[in-house]
C-alpha cells in the first residue's frame, strides 16, 4: 500500500478541527505506554477507524485511538497504538501517522517502544534515551515513487535524534533518580523475539538495544523536517550466563510498572518547556 499525499491531506482534514493554535508535541505510545494517558487532560480521543485511510491495531498493548489534551500545560497529540511490519502493514501503513501529524503542522515528534536491552549495566525498567539507530528491518519506509512534497527523496540521517533533548532528559533523570541510559537502537522486523546468538551479534554491532518499531517512523520523519526524541523503556536485558524465556506479556508488564517514572520525567520536562 502506498499512500499519497492527498490521502495523508484527508486524514489530516478530519483532526485538525480539534487542534487549537498553539504549539503541539506529538507522541506516539509504544507497548503499555497507555498508562501515561492518565497525565493527560483529554479533550477529544479518535478511534483510528474513524480516520480516513487508517487500518486497526491488532496487537495487545496498542488501543489504536488518537488522543488530543494537554499534559502540564504541553499541547500534545498522541497516537495511542502503532502499526508494525509483523502485522503484514507495509511500511507506507507504519509511517501513514507521522505523515499526516506533519501535514498538521506539528514538527516535533515524540518515539516511545519498549526494547530489550544489550548491556550487563541495564535493568528492566530503565530508560535507554535513542541518539542513534541502526535499521535492520527489510524495507524502507522510503521505497517507491517518490512526491517532493514529503521532503527529499534521500534524506540525510546524520543527527536523526535531537541532542538537546537528549541532554534535557538526562538532567532531569539524575535529578529525579531514574536510572537511565543513551544508546542505540537497532530496529528488527520482528514478531519472534531475539535469539542468543543475535543478542551476542547486534551488540557487537554497536546497537545497546532492539524492538520492531520507531527506525521507520525516524525516518520518515526526518525527511520530512520533523524534530524527532526517541525514548525506550528496557523490558528484559540479555544475560548470557542466565537465560529466561521472554514474553509480550512480561515486556507489557514491564512497561506498564516503569510507565510512572517515564511519566514524571516527561511531565516534568513539559513544565520546563514552557
Amino acid at each position: 500500500m502506498v499512500y499519497t499525499y492527498e490521502q495523508a491531506q484527508e486524514a489530516a482534514a478530519v483532526i485538525s478541527p480539534w487542534l487549537e493554535d498553539r504549539t503541539y508535541l506529538a507522541i506516539v505510545l509504544g507497548s503499555g505506554f497507555d498508562a501515561c494517558l492518565s497525565k493527560i487532560d483529554l479533550k477529544h480521543s479518535i478511534p483510528y477507524v474513524e480516520l480516513p485511510h487508517f487500518p486497526t491495531t491488532s496487537v495487545m498493548g496498542h488501543s489504536g485511538i488518537l488522543h488530543i489534551g494537554t499534559w502540564d500545560q504541553q499541547e500534545v497529540l498522541v497516537w495511542s497504538g502503532r502499526f508494525h511490519y509483523y502485522e503484514g502493514h507495509s511500511m507506507q501503513t507504519v509511517t501513514f501517522p507521522i505523515r499526516v501529524t506533519k501535514l498538521l503542522g506539528i514538527n516535533d515528534l515524540l518515539l516511545t517502544n519498549a526494547a530489550g536491552g544489550l548491556l550487563e549495566s541495564m535493568r528492566p525498567g530503565s530508560l535507554m534515551f535513542i541518539r542513534d539507530h541502526i535499521n535492520f528491518q527489510p524495507e524502507n519506509p522510503l521505497r517507491g515513487p517518490h512526491d517532493p512534497r514529503w521532503g527529499p527523496r534521500f534524506p540525510d540521517m546524520n543527527h536523526v535524534y535531537d541532542a538537546a533533548w537528549i541532554t534535557e532528559w538526562s538532567h532531569l533523570a539524575k535529578q529525579l533518580e531514574v536510572p537511565y541510559h543513551i544508546g542505540v537502537y537497532l530496529g528488527l522486523q520482528g514478531p519472534s523475539l531475539e535469539t542468543p546468538a543475535e543478542y551476542a551479534w547486534f551488540h557487537q554491532a554497536g546497537a545497546h538495544a532492539v524492538g520492531m518499531s520507531t527506525v521507520p517512523e525516524a525516518i520518515v520523519a526526518r525527511q520530512m523536517g520533523m524534530r524527532i526524541g526517541g525514548i525506550s523503556v528496557i523490558s528484559n536485558v540479555f544475560n548470557p550466563y542466565e537465560l529466561a524465556d521472554t514474553t509480550h506479556e512480561g515486556v507489557l508488564e514491564v512497561v506498564r510498572t516503569a510507565a510512572d517514572r517515564t511519566a514524571g520525567l516527561l511531565s516534568n520536562w513539559f513544565n520546563q518547556r514552557q
